[in-house]
């Protein structure tokens, strides 16, 4: 028995000629989708100047697209059940070249938006569909390097973005961002018409519709909600309402899902406790990851008065260590488990999260770079162990539903999070300019008669 445990752990469940190549375009897509989705964080701020918009119209740029992904996510399992790995992925390739271009062209807020939200279509299509392929095409023994390389290449993206934004507004103007993604998507297009494989069987099950009204509706509500907070507050009837409709449509999808036949997404699998422990702390590291990317810009310009450039710099060393963890957590876990790295994870990630509240806006900025790395330090830490414990919890078809799920949550969690910072941001500036209007109220009625030398 322990020669053939060993003897599966070493053959991969679907055997392709070359697995590295054949996850190739996936992965330049995925890079390419978590860069646009962390390398505007540090463009807003000259974004709302050059568009003429707030804050909170700004960061729908962010919200926006990782909407797009949550509502799509969803339906992956569903879609590469009735479409080949091969039809996805060049669909998501050849939709996020077309929104790149939409908004390296875009003269306006809403045409750029647009651009944003096609490319969200793509990222939902290839991202969750890049873990299930990893976990068909990589022997088990080797599960931990391959997923630790998959969040590798995902955690590279916001370790460069920052820097690579910040260079490109220091020069040219911030349509020049989106133009940097044509390259790779090309270059990704060109590995999956030539090296990608099929992976996975189409058994094109029924499609309940009224499922994939609800999902959508539900996930779109709740976001929008947490959305509008930032600018018309937590009490307002809007608000409270899109939220509390929301919670009500997730519940019933939540109840389908778990009561038909066919179900777009297998909740079921939340019976499994590994799943179900992984699963949430993942949930909370990824919120935590994407907060600090969209405040820590914000921040620096604002709060520390740095220019765009300088506040790309700073970000790399904790986006770099970011990276490197990612893949180190990986062959970690191989060998020591998911137990004790998600733990150390966590507590390192407490420290660098505690450092950040202690800043201020004359805060030294190596102290900024020393908590920022150390949170990106025990961030990854505790995700890539905690991911691949999950995922490892499940077997055959419901590893993809599984990657489905997990995605789907992510980027419902990093929507909702980006938008709590967002409105924490606001509710901040309301009250700095609250207090600066009363001290100089006080000042103003404290001020002496001018004298008269006539």
């Amino acid at each position: 028995m322990e020669q053939e445990a060993t003897f599966n752990a070493s053959k991969p469940r679907v055997v392709v000629k070359h697995p590295a190549l054949a996850m190739a375009s996936m992965l330049i897509g995925a890079f390419v989708g978590m860069f646009s989705e962390t390398s505007l964080n540090i463009a807003l701020p000259k974004l709302m100047v050059s568009l003429g918009v707030t804050t909170a119209t700004v960061q729908w740029l962010v919200t926006g697209y990782m909407l797009i992904i949550g509502v799509i996510l969803p339906l992956n399992s569903l879609i590469t059940k009735w479409f080949t790995t091969r039809q996805v992925v060049i669909f998501g390739l050849l939709d996020f070249l077309v929104g790149a271009i939409i908004a390296a062209l875009a003269p306006s807020f809403p045409i750029l938006l647009v651009g944003r939200m096609i490319q969200g279509i793509a990222t939902g299509l290839i991202l969750p569909l890049m873990f299930a392929v990893a976990m068909q095409v990589f022997a088990p023994a080797k599960l931990g390097t391959a997923m630790g390389v998959c969040a590798l290449v995902i955690m590279f993206a916001p370790a460069i973005g920052p820097t690579l934004t910040g260079l490109i507004l220091a020069k040219l103007s911030w349509h020049w961002i989106f133009w940097a993604f044509v390259p790779f998507l090309v270059i990704a297009l060109f590995f999956a018409l030539t090296s990608l494989e099929n992976v996975g069987e189409l058994t094109r099950p029924k499609v309940d519709v009224l499922s994939i009204l609800s999902s959508v509706i539900g996930f779109a509500s709740v976001v929008t909600a947490v959305s509008f907070a930032s600018s018309r507050g937590w009490g307002s009837p809007l608000v409270l309402g899109l939220l509390v409709f929301g919670i009500v449509v997730l519940v019933f999808y939540a109840y389908r899902q778990l009561h038909i036949a066919e179900p777009i997404l297998n909740l079921k699998i939340f019976a499994k406790p590994a799943f179900r422990a992984g699963a949430l702390m993942v949930m909370l590291d990824f919120g935590i990851i994407l907060s600090a990317m969209y405040i820590l810009p914000m921040y620096m310009q604002k709060g520390l008065l740095l220019p765009v450039a300088m506040t790309g710099i700073i970000m790399l060393p904790g986006g770099i260590v970011n990276a490197l963890v990612s893949a180190v957590s990986g062959r970690l876990f191989d060998n020591f488990g998911a137990k004790w790295l998600t733990r150390i994870g966590f507590i390192i990630a407490v420290i660098g999260g505690v450092m950040l509240l202690t800043t201020g806006t004359h805060t030294a900025v190596a102290f900024v770079i020393a908590a920022h790395i150390i949170l990106m330090i025990g961030c990854p830490l505790a995700m890539s162990p905690a991911q691949t414990h999950a995922l490892s919890a499940l077997t055959g078809p419901t590893s993809g539903d599984g990657s489905t799920i997990m995605n789907t949550l992510q980027q419902i969690i990093g929507a909702i999070a980006t938008a709590l910072a967002t409105s924490l941001l606001s509710m901040g500036q309301a009250a700095s300019h609250l207090n600066a209007k009363r001290f100089h109220g006080r000042r103003s009625r404290c001020r002496l008669p001018a004298l008269s030398w006539q």
